[in-house]
């Protein structure tokens, strides 16, 4: 089965060069939770070096906090926030010669607001629909339903290195089983989300220090279990 591997990057966490090769697609910070212009467009010009196609990554202007912490925010807000930071980055990708940004996977607080609370999703599917991208997030959430209603491009979205609930949300990063450490653990967990949740794409966090080890043992197990590693279709 084919499956796509993404990679939050562009965050300013060291390592950006060496995931990238090992990626099929790239979330680009988008200068607001994390990094900066000169830091996106090194990581644009990295992914069109290794053919991987980049997305929009937006998040709240939280520095301090990582963008991981909920902000209250009105829906008007939300989408300009998120216009003010796709928009930036679409340009930053004309000016690298990338061609266009290929999608929108909102970051950390932002993503998990847009996936419970349709005062959030509402906002982000409109800034995606102004710019006709597709959006990434959990199957089952608000966001998806929302998408289905709006007839939005969606795609499902699994985590590798991070455990769920029974609900389908993720397990919140301050229990201490969030995290999972061993890859064959994360195949087991993808051959889940493939199987039972329609997950069209994979996500390693890109600022945790064991990700390049992950994503390697990641790979290698998931091309021993049969899958092939490419970019998810966009519009």
């Amino acid at each position: 089965m084919d499956i796509d591997l993404n990679c939050d990057l562009g965050e300013g966490c060291g390592q950006d060069a060496a995931l990238m090769p090992l990626i099929t697609s790239a979330n680009v910070a988008c200068g607001c939770h994390a990094g900066d212009a000169p830091t996106a467009a090194a990581t644009l010009r990295a992914a069109l070096r290794h053919g991987v196609q980049a997305g929009a990554h937006p998040g709240f202007a939280d520095r301090e906090h990582f963008g991981r912490r909920e902000l209250v925010r009105s829906e008007e807000e939300v989408f300009y926030d998120c216009v003010y930071q796709v928009g930036a980055l679409r340009a930053l990708a004309a000016a690298v010669g990338i061609g266009r940004v290929r999608y929108i996977k909102p970051h950390g607080a932002l993503y998990n607001l847009a996936c419970r609370d349709d005062a959030f999703a509402r906002p982000v599917i409109h800034a995606a629909q102004y710019f006709a991208l597709p959006l990434l997030g959990l199957p089952g959430s608000r966001l998806q339903a929302l998408c289905a209603a709006q007839r939005a491009p969606f795609i499902a979205e699994g985590f590798a290195d991070r455990r769920y609930r029974p609900d389908g949300s993720l397990v919140p990063r301050s229990q201490h089983d969030a995290f999972i450490y061993d890859p064959a653990e994360a195949v087991r967990q993808v051959e889940w989300l493939l199987r039972e949740r329609g997950v069209q794409t994979i996500c390693v966090h890109g600022d945790n220090a064991q990700a390049l080890e992950f994503v390697k043992a990641l790979r290698a197990a998931l091309t021993v279990a049969g899958h092939r590693l490419v970019a998810f279709p966009t519009c």
